[in-house]
């Protein structure tokens, strides 16, 4: 039950967040682009429970819910949103590309399925350490036909690379349906030319998704090689903040809100195991607090000094 909680605490974390990040955005506080996590929360927190320390993570640029799940501060992933300081990429970076060497995040990426190439690099230091660490790689049903995808379960296969392929299927890839898109239905079938195991879960269950990940990262992590896993998910937002999502009807939201909602489903699940309401609304309050400290950090911070634009460029041999 604990987990459970730990869980419902960790997606209530990642809903207010992004829906506070979306209301600076709308206040002009945050520029450029800025991709929300809503309705997605429980794929990445139901894979974050299976995982231990040392195991590495790599995104595409709808990349919040990753970092606040894998315990990146919330100041400092606010902070590089608004272009502060205080973030985590010392406000140079913005949404989409933020890092934490320290909680092993590497990054969110703005080029489509190009982390997924990153990805099995991080899982290929790992066996050329001689760890049993995992690397977790998360892209979308869009990035799913990029060549770069293809070419990296190759090597990941080939190698015997200890790497989670994670597709967030939530049907649009930006405003194409992905029966529009790709001839695979199966997406989670498309490593099998590699001899790569996949599964499809319900990606709206936290407690599905939990199991599994532990699955798949149990084998990886036994030196079998990488594993697919399709997690059938659905954002509520458009693609980005800049996009109204016209191309779908209101009800087909509406009905994944009411009926599916994975937030929802854990705190039903919650109660009926006899936890207390007021426990509950103590986490949300609790979540509340977090959530309003970080956007006012976040705009309190200084902006980055001038000579910052001269820093991060290049690596001295």
């Amino acid at each position: 039950m604990d987990e459970l909680k730990h869980a419902f605490h960790d997606m209530v974390l990642i809903r207010r967040f992004e829906e506070r990040a979306g209301q600076l955005y709308g206040m002009g506080l945050i520029g450029g682009f800025c991709h929300l996590y809503i309705g997605q929360e429980a794929v990445v927190v139901g894979v974050q429970m299976g995982l231990r320390p040392g195991d590495k993570l790599i995104t595409s640029y709808r990349d919040h819910g990753q970092m606040l799940a894998s315990g990146m501060d919330p100041r400092g992933v606010m902070a590089e949103l608004t272009g502060r300081a205080g973030g985590y990429s010392r406000g140079k970076g913005g949404s989409m590309h933020m890092f934490s060497r320290e909680k092993n995040f590497y990054g969110g990426h703005g080029i489509v399925g190009a982390q997924v190439s990153l990805g099995i690099g991080l899982a290929f230091a790992n066996k050329y350490r001689g760890s049993d660490e995992v690397s977790i790689a998360y892209f979308g049903e869009g990035a799913s036909s990029q060549g770069q995808v293809y070419e990296s379960f190759n090597l990941a296969a080939l190698h015997k690379l200890p790497c989670v392929f994670v597709i967030e299927n939530n049907h649009y890839g930006m405003g194409t349906s992905v029966e529009r898109s790709s001839a695979s239905k199966e997406l989670w079938r498309n490593g099998e030319p590699w001899g790569i195991p996949g599964r499809k879960v319900d990606g709206m269950d936290v407690e599905a998704v939990h199991q599994a990940a532990r699955e798949a990262i149990a084998y990886c992590r036994e030196g079998k090689g990488p594993f697919l896993l399709e997690m059938t998910t659905y954002r509520y937002r458009g693609h980005s903040m800049s996009d109204p999502a016209k191309y779908r009807p209101r009800s087909e939201v509406d009905e994944m809100r009411k009926n599916h909602d994975p937030i929802d489903r854990v705190r039903r699940e919650l109660l009926t195991l006899g936890v207390d309401e007021a426990e509950l609304k103590g986490i949300e309050d609790k979540v509340k607090a977090i959530v309003a400290d970080a956007a006012d950090f976040a705009q309190n911070s200084p902006e980055p000094d001038p000579s910052e634009l001269w820093t991060d460029v290049l690596v001295e041999g």
